[in-house]
């Protein structure tokens, strides 16, 4: 399946009208059904959804690890999850705020995490610009988040319409690719609420590095989960708003 479509459109620029052909994003409705009981539908690309599957059931503490997984089986708009987990249909739900129809677990309790993680501030200014650079179907569209996860010598990069997705994504290929998430970060494209910082939380990363702002809500679960959030990464600057000490200056 195309990730992206030529479509007519009507193009106005410095008072010129002129009809030529556009490229979007080809986004597509897919339903996961988890353990045969919980149905989730979200808007994505349809690409990585292995990925996307393992991060998303990370993110929702349906799984601890990549053993909890038993199967995913995909068919064309249909993701098939088996896990470990029993009474997975218990789990309180909430509406995500960008994922078109695709729910996510209530905040609850949050892990403090350890400190172990050091990333230079050139690290982080040479990341941000490795990621628009990589960044290939929001270079196209301008219609997508891009995200990646950095670990070690690995820059995972994944891209989705929603940022969650884009976010699940990346998060999932490491922990297929058997990456020691506590080792990582994130580095993406998009606010950064409480939504997002528990996923990371419930992924064990310790950083969520982004060009956006984080919200209240995202700022108090990163001190209570012990989160470093870093914020407006663009060209030579950025804020840090939780956890200072895991940038070296």
């Amino acid at each position: 399946m195309k990730l992206t479509e030529n479509i007519d459109a009507v193009i106005y620029k410095n008072g010129i009208k002129e009809e030529k052909k556009e490229v979007v994003v080809n986004d597509q409705i897919v339903e996961m059904i988890i353990n045969n009981t919980i149905t989730r539908r979200f808007s994505v690309i349809y690409d990585s959804l292995e990925e996307f599957t393992a991060g998303y059931l990370l993110g929702e503490s349906l799984i601890d690890n990549v053993e909890d997984i038993k199967s995913i089986a995909i068919s064309d708009d249909i993701i098939n999850v088996q896990v470990k987990k029993e009474n997975v249909a218990d789990k309180e739900t909430v509406l995500c705020s960008d994922a078109s129809g695709g729910q996510r677990c209530k905040i609850n309790e949050v892990n403090p995490l350890p400190s172990t993680l050091k990333v230079t501030k050139e690290e982080l200014i040479e990341n941000m610009e490795k990621l628009k650079e990589k960044a290939a179907i929001w270079s196209a569209t301008g219609g997508a988040h891009v995200a990646a996860l950095v670990y070690e010598d690995k820059f995972i990069v994944k891209e989705d319409v929603s940022r969650h997705v884009a976010v699940d994504k990346a998060i999932g290929a490491g922990l297929l690719e058997g990456v020691d998430l506590r080792k990582s970060y994130i580095i993406y494209s998009g606010r950064m609420p409480a939504d997002m910082v528990i996923k990371i939380d419930r992924a064990q990363i310790q950083m969520l590095v982004s060009n956006a702002a984080p919200s209240l809500s995202g700022c108090k679960i990163a001190k209570e989960g012990n989160i470093t959030l870093v914020g407006f990464l663009r060209g030579n600057r950025f804020n840090i708003y939780t956890n200072p000490e895991r940038v070296i200056f």
